[in-house]
């Protein structure tokens, strides 16, 4: 399996991710949220658009994420909206831009015309077929490299990590036949076999503190965790 260099959790790094992509840096850019408290994430612009989430992988919460692939497999969940775009993660490490680009992908942002965002945005329809893009192109490959090289840490000798990033979004509910305006939070994680349906959602970055707080910390073997929103620019 192809390995890349893991990726900083640094709103810089990811800022220039995604400006190297093609984001236009006035629609929006990626801020810390510093707590999970409402007074915290009160200093987070807004709208929110997409909230990225990097925790440790292993023990209480690496069960949970193996129960719940086994629920979904068994009884399903609730229908997910047409458009979201999920991306399988299938390089090593690469966590990090499959974060970004379900962020980037799934929020109303604006990209510049001919960007790698655009053409991977355009040109490949399906989960499988854009893995193999990932993993045959170098178009992700490198500026995810000249990001990763560029972080605040050094390049670690031993690639192996048990961070992982995830991503959260919102997406129409399809469950009611009449549109009822009613949005559900959906995390986006190429680790796993598809888009997880988290309940409804009237604030995305409120709700997913409190998924993070109900749902990770308390299961976390270690206080390893940080939590990074797109937000700004336009709503509708």
């Amino acid at each position: 399996m192809t390995r890349w260099i893991p990726l900083e959790s640094n709103p810089d790094l990811f800022n220039k991710w995604a400006h190297n992509a093609g984001l236009l840096p006035s629609d929006a850019q990626f801020q810390d949220i510093y707590g999970l408290d409402d007074d915290l994430l009160n200093l987070v612009p807004k709208p929110v658009k997409a909230v990225i989430l990097l925790f440790p992988i292993r023990g209480k919460l690496e069960q949970l994420r193996q129960q719940e692939e086994a629920k979904i497999k068994e009884s399903g969940q609730v229908p997910l909206d047409t458009t979201v775009f999920w991306i399988k993660q299938t390089i090593s490490n690469a966590c990090g831009t499959i974060g970004l680009l379900h962020a980037l992908l799934n929020a109303k942002v604006v990209y510049e015309p001919g960007s790698p965002l655009t053409k991977f945005l355009d040109a490949y329809k399906t989960p499988l077929e854009r893995a193999k893009f990932l993993e045959s192109t170098d178009i992700f490959a490198k500026i995810h490299a000249a990001v990763a090289a560029s972080g605040q840490t050094a390049v670690p000798d031993n690639l192996d990590t048990d961070l992982h990033f995830t991503c959260f979004v919102q997406a129409p509910s399809r469950s009611a036949e009449v549109a009822t305006g009613e949005l559900r939070l959906i995390e986006l994680d190429g680790g796993r076999a598809g888009p997880v349906d988290r309940g409804k959602s009237t604030d995305l970055l409120k709700d997913v503190a409190t998924y993070v707080k109900e749902q990770i910390v308390p299961k976390a073997p270690s206080v390893e965790l940080s939590m990074i929103a797109l937000a700004g620019g336009f709503s509708d």
